[in-house]
């Protein structure tokens, strides 16, 4: 089952907003304050009512300023004129046949309005008692892995703080999530209609992954912004155990994530040898094995009760036999893990095949015997193209000369 919103791709410039407006998504509370600041309002009020905004913006997912009732007519008037809440326009949005999501997500620059727009693929898997959403952080990637499919796309930018919400709130707000929300009528989204609660209170959206287009520590400080208004309890309120951030191994950036942000971290391994894992995440040239698990042991926060999830795809004859399953134990060795096997999902032009079952429920024998959990993630969306490594959107890089007539 699919649903398409017809929209204008055509339509890729428009013209310059004059003035541009700022979009408050995004903008941890001392910055909100300091925008109302600007516009005048005096600093003992803008704190207070950042306050109020975030709580509009992120608890109940208000878009219209008006809506805000114990926000002052004049000051809803000032925000009206100076500010929006720049949710992305939705483009399509599929359903598959086992309830996975995948929204194409529209998003104009927030500095040029005149430049073409962006778009990125979101998706929201249910499950029994929970419902995780997989964020993107950049349209396209640098990274080139040879298994997955946004790879293919070159990088065109990097999503800010909040687009990148954007894509939580977006999804929230089509979920019914929000207080008074109204959960969709096809019957594969589990729990309540219009819960609106706080995690573990029949939220349809319980858990964030940032596994979706993109290499999230290449757009560090816009992830790490969105991510602390995520889990802070006056914001999305999602707790940070419940968030993961997946890297493909960008050792600079790993101490700093469980430092500054604290959420659970998840590496795509796919390979035990660095000559194989080369041809496959080829950011292991740069850092190879040897240095990504030194950072993963030395992880802030890691313990048996905040394991870190190896992800390890797949991949008939190439990286699925026995040894390679004995010498990923010996790997791990002293870092409390848990590794995710995954079947390779398929995509147009791919050269890999998919381990057979019986290879891979082999390999996880081998695994769990050494005492590590090691479930086989059982493909969601294959059908919309909105499994693990099937991302992707047709968004172009710009030339350089392009962008300079464009921007004038």
């Amino acid at each position: 089952m699919s649903i398409a919103l017809n929209l204008d791709h055509a339509a890729a410039l428009r013209p310059a907003a004059s003035p541009v407006k700022q979009s408050l998504l995004g903008l941890a509370r001392p910055e909100l304050a300091a925008a109302l600041i600007g516009h005048g309002v005096a600093e003992r009020e803008a704190r207070m009512r950042a306050n109020q905004l975030w709580n509009w913006l992120y608890q109940r997912g208000t878009t219209d300023f008006a809506e805000m009732a114990n926000i002052g007519k004049p000051l809803r008037e000032l925000l009206t004129a100076n500010f929006v809440v720049d949710r992305p326009e939705i483009v399509t949005e599929q359903v598959s046949v086992d309830g996975t999501r995948k929204w194409l997500f529209r998003f104009r620059d927030p500095n040029n309005p005149r430049l073409p727009p962006v778009e990125v693929e979101t998706v929201y898997i249910p499950d029994s008692g929970r419902g995780t959403l997989c964020v993107s952080s950049q349209v396209g990637c640098t990274l080139t892995c040879s298994f997955c499919h946004t790879g293919t796309q070159r990088l065109v930018r990097n999503l800010t703080a909040g687009e990148i919400l954007g894509q939580i709130l977006m999804a929230r707000d089509r979920l019914g999530d929000f207080p008074g929300g109204i959960r969709p009528t096809d019957g594969l989204v589990p729990g309540p209609r219009g819960s609106g609660g706080s995690e573990g209170d029949s939220r349809a959206i319980t858990n964030v992954v940032m596994m979706g287009m993109g290499e999230p520590l290449y757009n560090y400080d816009n992830v790490k912004q969105a991510l602390l208004i995520a889990s802070d309890e006056a914001g999305v309120s999602l707790s940070k155990r419940r968030i993961t951030l997946s890297t493909s191994g960008v050792v600079p950036f790993i101490e700093p994530t469980g430092r500054e942000i604290g959420v659970m971290l998840a590496i795509s391994l796919h390979a035990v040898r660095d000559d194989l894992r080369d041809m496959l995440v080829p950011i292991n040239k740069k850092y190879p094995l040897r240095e990504l698990l030194d950072a993963c042991r030395n992880y802030p926060g890691l313990s048996n009760a905040r394991r870190i999830t190896f992800e390890y795809v797949m991949l008939k004859d190439i990286n699925d036999s026995d040894a390679d399953a004995r010498e990923l134990v010996r790997l791990l060795a002293g870092i409390p893990a848990k590794i995710n096997l995954i079947p390779f999902n398929p995509w147009p032009g791919n050269n890999y095949d998919c381990s057979a079952s019986s290879r891979i429920e082999k390999f996880a024998d081998i695994v769990n015997a050494a005492g590590y959990a090691s479930p086989v993630r059982t493909p969601r969306g294959r059908d919309i193209f909105a499994a693990c490594g099937q991302l992707k959107s047709e968004s172009e890089r710009l030339k350089k000369t392009d962008r300079e007539a464009l921007t004038g």
